[in-house]
C-alpha cells in the first residue's frame, strides 16, 4: 500500500526547517528573553561539562588506586609464597 514513508524532517534540518523553529522560539520567549535562555543554556552546559570530568578524575583515581592495591597484593603473594617454600625446604 504505502511503498516508503517519508520522515518530516529526514537527517538534520536544513534552512526552512531551522527558520520555522526560530520564528517558533521568537514568539514563545520573545526577543528579550533569548540572549538570557542562551547564556543560561551555555552556563547549564559549562557545568555539566565540569561535572563530568570530576566524575572521570575520580574514576581514574579510584582505578589508579586499585592497580596500585593489585601490585602491592601480587608483590605480598610472592613474598608470601617465597617464604612458605624457603620454610619447607628448609625442615
Amino acid at each position: 500500500m504505502f511503498d516508503t514513508i517519508t520522515p518530516l524532517f529526514p537527517g538534520l534540518p536544513g534552512g526552512p526547517e531551522l527558520l520555522v523553529v526560530l520564528l517558533i522560539v521568537v514568539l514563545l520567549f520573545g526577543a528579550n528573553k533569548i540572549p538570557k535562555l542562551a547564556r543560561s543554556s551555555g552556563q547549564a552546559i559549562g557545568e555539566f561539562q565540569r561535572g563530568r570530568e570530576e566524575i572521570e578524575d575520580e574514576l581514574q583515581d579510584v582505578a589508579g588506586d586499585d592497580d596500585e592495591d593489585d601490585a602491592t597484593d601480587e608483590s605480598s603473594a610472592d613474598s608470601v609464597s617465597t617464604e612458605s617454600a624457603s620454610t619447607e625446604s628448609s625442615k
